[in-house]
């Protein structure tokens, strides 16, 4: 039988995220990065029929996958943070592996860390430039 005192609260729990090398608690260092599927296979591969995937993915330019994300997590045995692919199983329970690359283009709300392929590479240097006067880049100039 349960106390009173817990059918009564309302507080949220902590998620039930584990390191799966150690088993000891994760501790989130980042905002979630959700998924979106803008192919009719990354849909088949969560267990969306082929036809269904294609209209879906006809209708809509980026079709969100629900209850998966990007996160980041420090563990304290690892001391070290990991950006982990985060399942949601049931209520209160979460599968997560280590996250591939692939599936950073499949997230919204993250800069490309390739950059944007229109820019050139004059401007992205300027662009990760710390200092105002970058004259030697203009040499040509006497």
């Amino acid at each position: 039988m349960q106390r009173r005192c817990d059918r009564n609260r309302k507080r949220s729990k902590r998620r039930a995220i584990y390191c799966p090398i150690h088993g000891c608690y994760l501790d989130s260092v980042s905002q979630k990065y959700k998924l979106f599927a803008d192919q009719a296979g990354q849909l088949q591969q969560r267990g969306i029929s082929r036809r269904n995937a294609l209209m879906l993915v006809a209708n809509q330019t980026a079709v969100p996958i629900e209850g998966e994300w990007l996160e980041a997590f420090w563990c304290e045995q690892c001391q070290a943070k990991k950006w982990y692919h985060v399942r949601k199983t049931e209520e209160r329970s979460y599968k997560i592996e280590l996250a591939p690359n692939n599936l950073w283009q499949q997230v919204t709300g993250v800069v490309d860390s390739q950059g944007n392929p229109s820019v050139g590479e004059f401007t992205r240097r300027q662009a990760r430039m710390l200092s105002y006067p970058t004259i030697k880049d203009f040499q040509f100039v006497s």
